[in-house]
């Protein structure tokens, strides 16, 4: 007899950032890897990650992210020493590089970390290319996200 596989598997996503899609008009996503340490693996696989108030930076060539809050495990190692808030790099190609440092320094964009995920075992990192909102931006988003909304009821009232 075959085994069966589990029906219902575990998320893939380990955290979000919502607070970007309201702060920013996102423009280009890429996805980055990133350089950890394994008890950063351990606690992400438990789901303790937060990326919030994290933001890229790009340094020397090279991505970095900061502000990324990833929270060790009580079973942690005593001999480690732990630094949740850490710089942890980017692992992007050369040409993905070379789009972020031109938008940035050029054209004004920010790079905003959008998720934090699994894919095929490895902890990836989801970046946009991002131009700041402002408030009557944010007021007009959130007046058409309603207006969406109440459509789509009216719609499903009616039919």
């Amino acid at each position: 007899m075959a085994k069966q596989k589990n029906s219902k598997q575990p998320s893939s996503t380990i955290a979000l950032n919502k607070r970007a899609r309201h702060d920013f008009f996102l423009e280009d996503k890429l996805e980055a890897g990133l350089v950890l340490a394994g008890w950063e693996v351990k606690a992400l696989r438990a789901g303790k990650g937060r990326i919030t108030e994290a933001y890229v930076l790009i340094k020397d060539g090279e991505a970095f992210l900061l502000g990324g809050h990833i929270q060790p495990l009580d079973s942690a190692s005593t001999h480690v020493v732990v630094d949740p808030t850490r710089t942890r790099k980017l692992l992007l190609h050369e040409r993905e590089l070379a789009t972020l440092i031109g938008a940035t320094e050029q054209k004004g964009y920010t790079v905003v970390p959008l998720a934090m995920y699994w894919k095929r075992g490895r902890a990836k990192l989801e970046i946009a290319l991002a131009k700041g909102k402002a408030n009557y931006d944010k007021r007009q988003s959130k007046k058409d996200a309603d207006w969406n909304r109440r459509k789509g009821q009216i719609m499903r009232h009616d039919a």
